[in-house]
């Protein structure tokens, strides 16, 4: 791993604001500075987002973002942050590769230009044959909250990406940023990771290598944070996956855990349970959970489906881990069971084999866990301790096509459809539609709720929906 530390002094060490709760630093579960918000459920218990909203209605402010991204908003004080990529340049065509060839690893990269991988070598777009790839600026982005206006700017890296994406809906910037209230992290995967001070002032970068994936479906990868300590899941059909820890103060990598297995773009979870810290990552083969200090295996269980993409979620002592491509998997995991192995026993306490997410993850709401069926704007509600469902396959008029994480504040739950409509019901056991808000924009990126607002990226602009003062008076 080669990095170019950018300044040597380090900050003081911050608690971690992913679970539990107590262990969160002063202030974090007020905002949403990470994906999923701050207990990574999906949940803001603080925040009271406007019911309806319309182009017209309740629309503080809309800003257009350059370039294209399905990174979601994270916000902190008074800032809202966003992760782009912005094409320039004419197109290059590109030349597929080898299908299914597993490629061997790239060795370290130098010099700020040349940190492409292999030159002249261009991946596939989507499995829809070549496709053009243009030089791109990898950009994150920092807006004033109360206006809009970009506070800054940087362009993290520029160059020209070694693969492509998958079409029309995959993008070079699908991860979300991260912080902790000091540094703000941002994860381009084969384009680098990087830490900024909340002012835009680049503290350090680290190249994590090349990655390859299948059918040049593209990456879209988001660290978990956790104390001082960022966890990075980096698998792929080109070369060694693994799970890797970095020092969040320096990029200096602390442990890695190889692993055989491709093509993962879920979020690593990590979760304390009696005194322990683990770091919960699903995969194809194998769902496994590392020891948080030592990145060893504490247990494992059977793989997801193909292209793990729903971030797993946590409460109650019981991880719900959830995919839906080329088959269907829910299982729920009680920790205090899970050791080594625990495929077929009773650590795992219910599970499902149909109608679960293929891309958005899933919503773990108190006494109710969401999940969408594939795409698609068919959700099912679940108690989460017992599997027993509290409604099923319920079809979402106005929704047909989900790409988003539902997201849920006031004992409402808000779902962004692909088509700019957001589906507002009734948190509960009962399926109740309360609004249906539609924007002159669709949304694959999932939504961050803060106080009485809600953000909204979309393909072009980037939403704050907040209640009008004027027409609340």
């Amino acid at each position: 791993m080669h990095r170019h530390v950018r300044t040597a002094a380090a900050l003081s060490l911050m608690l971690g604001w992913t679970l539990p709760a107590d262990a969160q630093p002063a202030g974090a579960e007020g905002y949403w500075g990470q994906w999923r918000g701050p207990e990574a459920t999906g949940v803001a218990r603080h925040a009271d987002p406007p019911l309806t909203w319309s182009e017209t209605e309740n629309v503080a402010w809309k800003v257009e973002v350059p370039g294209r991204g399905a990174a979601s908003p994270i916000v902190w004080g008074d800032r809202v942050f966003l992760l782009t990529a912005v094409p320039v340049g004419d197109p290059v065509p590109a030349a597929a590769p080898e299908a299914g060839r597993r490629q061997p690893r790239p060795g370290p990269r130098a010099g700020r230009d040349g940190r492409g991988g292999r030159p002249g070598r261009r991946g596939r777009g989507g499995g829809r044959g070549a496709q053009p790839i243009r030089r791109h600026q990898f950009v994150v982005m920092a807006f004033d909250r109360g206006t809009g206006a970009v506070a800054w700017r940087r362009v993290a890296r520029e160059a020209v990406p070694h693969e492509g994406h998958q079409l029309p809906n995959g993008t070079y910037a699908s991860g979300s940023a991260v912080t902790d209230g000091e540094r703000l992290f941002a994860f381009f995967g084969s384009w680098g990771l990087y830490a900024y001070d909340l002012d835009g002032g680049l503290e350090w970068e680290a190249d994590i290598g090349t990655r390859f994936m299948r059918n040049a479906f593209g990456e879209g990868t988001t660290p978990a944070l956790h104390g001082d300590t960022l966890v990075v899941t980096w698998d792929h059909i080109g070369g060694q996956s693994f799970v890797a820890a970095l020092d969040a103060r320096t990029g200096e990598e602390r442990w890695r855990s190889n692993r055989d297995e491709i093509d993962t773009w879920a979020t690593p979870l990590v979760v304390e349970h009696e005194g322990r810290t683990q770091v919960v990552t699903p995969a194809m083969n194998q769902v496994y959970s590392y020891d948080f200090e030592t990145g060893e295996t504490v247990w494992r269980s059977r793989g997801t489906t193909m292209n793990a993409i729903p971030s797993p979620v946590h409460a109650g002592g019981i991880v719900y881990v959830t995919s839906g491509y080329r088959g269907n998997n829910l299982q729920a995991i009680r920790l205090a069971d899970a050791r080594g192995d625990i495929a077929g026993t009773g650590a795992i306490v219910w599970q499902l084999d149909r109608d679960t997410p293929y891309v958005p993850s899933p919503l773990l709401y108190d006494d109710a866990l969401y999940l969408l069926k594939s795409n698609d704007g068919i959700l099912s509600v679940f108690d989460p301790a017992t599997g027993e469902p509290h409604y099923a396959l319920q079809r979402l008029r106005g929704v047909p096509n989900v790409f988003a994480s539902p997201v849920g504040a006031a004992g409402r739950v808000y779902i962004p459809g692909r088509d700019g409509t957001t589906l507002v019901i009734r948190h509960g056991p009962r399926y109740e539609v309360l609004a249906a808000n539609t924007l002159d924009d669709g949304f694959d990126a999932s939504p961050a709720l803060v106080d009485g607002e809600l953000y909204l990226r979309g393909y072009r602009h980037l939403y704050k929906i907040a209640e009008d003062q004027r027409r609340a008076r």
